[in-house]
């Protein structure tokens, strides 16, 4: 099998970590390809470094140390293919990176073994509509947010599904995210909490200045429109990582992607486990 090794950059102290993983990957014949940024210390023989986004094209797993923004940035560079993906936390929260550090080397022998399972998680497709007649296009797993910037007036949005308008959005922003995404910024912003396999999406609005503007969950297979009415300094955010400028009367378009990704699943965590883990139910 061969495997790939993704970190967050500058992670302390990871030289340690990242040979001892290299080393046991090797002792089992693995092939091992470590992200090229993360070489901290000379490594083994017989491991290739590569740039994270030629990763997927060159193993069967990648095993990703670190946070939900590692996952997330990982996430986007499959593009189809059939690269499957291990996230191990090394950061705070981490709710999609469930494995910890101490847990890394038995769920590695029961993927080795081709005893482990996967979680598909779908993703959006997002068209940017420029005034200029251009159009960008990007995928995310967790979600896209529509904002204001620091000192502008609030946002007015119409909001369309399917071409049937939903209503005007006068908000601080709007959040289109997966299921997967709706325990992140949308839960933050009061969206509800979908399971991750849910063929659904969830908009939620920012802090609307209408109190009926409540968060609406529709079927993936939908389309979604949002035009923007009035607002300075708009930007538009994909996975919270990539930024792109809105003007007035442009719009967003948004779809499900024809990109999946599969997550390997801790074997023995289901996902009302990770809830109780990572949100402390039933302890306050």
């Amino acid at each position: 099998m061969k495997i790939g090794i993704v970190a967050k950059p500058h992670s302390k102290d990871f030289a340690a970590t990242l040979n001892q993983v290299v080393q046991w990957l090797q002792s089992r014949d693995c092939e091992t390809v470590v992200e090229e940024s993360i070489v901290q210390a000379p490594l083994l023989d017989n491991v290739l470094t590569a740039p994270r986004e030629k990763m997927p094209e060159l193993v069967d797993v990648i095993v990703v140390f670190g946070g939900d923004g590692t996952m997330l940035s990982v996430a986007r560079s499959i593009q189809g293919r059939n690269t499957q993906i291990l996230g191990v936390n090394v950061g705070s929260l981490g709710f999609l990176t469930e494995t910890t550090l101490d847990e890394l080397y038995p769920v590695l022998e029961r993927l080795l073994a081709g005893k482990h399972t996967t979680n598909r998680r779908s993703m959006l497709k997002i068209e940017v509509h420029h005034s200029n007649g251009t159009v960008e296009t990007y995928h995310a797993l967790n979600d896209i947010v529509i904002n204001k910037g620091a000192l502008a007036r609030v946002i007015s949005m119409d909001a369309f599904v399917n071409e049937d308008f939903i209503a005007n959005f006068l908000a601080d922003g709007m959040i289109i995210s997966t299921p997967t995404g709706s325990t992140a910024y949308s839960l933050s912003a009061g969206g509800p909490i979908l399971y991750p396999t849910l063929d659904s999406v969830v908009m939620t609005p920012i802090c609307s200045h209408t109190l009926t503007n409540r968060p609406l969950v529709i079927p993936a297979e939908n389309s979604i429109r949002v035009v923007v009415k009035s607002g300075e300094d708009v930007m538009l955010t994909v996975d919270g990582q990539v930024g792109v400028a809105l003007s007035e009367g442009e719009e967003i378009r948004c779809t499900r992607s024809e990109y999946q990704i599969d997550l390997i699943q801790h074997g023995d965590k289901s996902f009302f486990d990770v809830l109780r883990e990572k949100f402390k139910w039933g302890e306050r």
